[in-house]
C-alpha cells in the first residue's frame, strides 16, 4: 500500500486536509468551482455547511459525488470501539471520522476503507483500540476501545502535527461517514 496515492485501500493523513479545509482564512479570489455541501443521509451533531464545502474539495474520487452517510455516532450508537466496528461490516467504502472533544476541537481522519479491526498497514484497530498511523510508540490518532479517551501526536507514518492542541483528549462525539448511493 502507498500512502501517497489517492486510491486504493490507504489511510490519508487527514491532519493537513482538516486544517486547510476547516481553517483556510484566505481571502484571496479563488478559481474554485463553487460546491453545494453533499447530501447527509443522517444527522450530524459536528459537521457545519461550511465544514462539508470545504471537506469536499478534499476528498479522493473515489468519495466524490456520493451522499454522506451516517454509519456510526456516539451520540446514537454509544461509545464504543466493538459497535463501531459492528456497523461497519461487510461495508466498502471510504469513511470519514470526525471528532469533537471535550474542547471543542474537532478534527478527524479519512480512511480508504471501513474500520473493521485487525486492519494492517496504516490502520491497526483490535477489541481494546484503534489507532491511525504510528511510529517510535506514538499514533497519529489513537482511540480506547469506550471510544472516549484519545491521543494525538506527530507520527513517521505521516510526519503529520498531532490533530489537537494537547496530545490527550476526552471525545465528547465521534461521527463516522461513509460515501454511498442513495
Amino acid at each position: 500500500m502507498d500512502a501517497k496515492a489517492l486510491t486504493g485501500r490507504e489511510v490519508l493523513p487527514m491532519s493537513e486536509e482538516f486544517r486547510r479545509a476547516f481553517y483556510s482564512t484566505s481571502t484571496a479570489p479563488s478559481l474554485d468551482i463553487e460546491l453545494s455541501p453533499p447530501d447527509l443521509v443522517g444527522d450530524t451533531e459536528i459537521l457545519t455547511d461550511y465544514h462539508r464545502e470545504c471537506l469536499c474539495r478534499h476528498l479522493p474520487a473515489r468519495a466524490e459525488g456520493y451522499a454522506w452517510t451516517l454509519i456510526f455516532s456516539t451520540s446514537q450508537h454509544g461509545f464504543s470501539l466493538n459497535s463501531m466496528y459492528r456497523k461497519m461490516h461487510k461495508l466498502e467504502s471510504p469513511i470519514l471520522m470526525v471528532i469533537e472533544d471535550t474542547d471543542n476541537n474537532v478534527f478527524g481522519a479519512l480512511t480508504s476503507c471501513a474500520l473493521q479491526g485487525e486492519n494492517l498497514y496504516f490502520i491497526k484497530g483490535n477489541n481494546e483500540s484503534i489507532s491511525i498511523g504510528a511510529g517510535d510508540g506514538k499514533f497519529g490518532l489513537w482511540l480506547d476501545g469506550d471510544l472516549y479517551l484519545g491521543r494525538s501526536e506527530s507520527c513517521k507514518t505521516y510526519g503529520n502535527d498531532p490533530l489537537t492542541p494537547k496530545v490527550d483528549f476526552v471525545v465528547k462525539t465521534l461521527e463516522c461517514w461513509a460515501f454511498l448511493s442513495n
